[in-house]
């Protein structure tokens, strides 16, 4: 099955990356502004070539979060709402929780 590609730096084939690679670090982010799945904020500054966009809050139901355990898409409401992929149960880091602001309008 063919899964997004998942842009970064040194990502691993969980898509943790050189700025985020802990066991929980592993969800990528598709951005609003090119529709392009990165590992992180940090990767897409360093490599996209334009600024980044927040997600508007009335496009919570777009897939935009992919596991990178085991590859399926969540919604952005789907992943703010849960500790854990609905799909493996494999636990997210909590802590990015702190970063929505840098990927969702709040």
């Amino acid at each position: 099955m063919n899964h997004p590609k998942v842009k970064g730096l040194d990502v691993d084939s969980n898509t943790r990356c050189r700025h985020y690679h802990s066991e929980v670090d592993i969800i990528a982010i598709k951005f609003n502004c090119c529709h392009e799945y990165y590992a992180c904020y940090y990767c897409h500054k360093e490599l996209a070539g334009h600024k980044e966009s927040t997600w508007p809050k009335n496009k919570r139901d777009e897939y935009a979060i992919m596991c990178g355990k085991c590859k399926k898409e969540l919604t952005i409401h789907q992943y703010m709402n849960t500790t854990n992929c609905p799909h493996c149960q494999h636990t997210f880091n909590e802590r990015c929780r702190n970063h929505y602001p840098l990927y969702f309008e709040m």
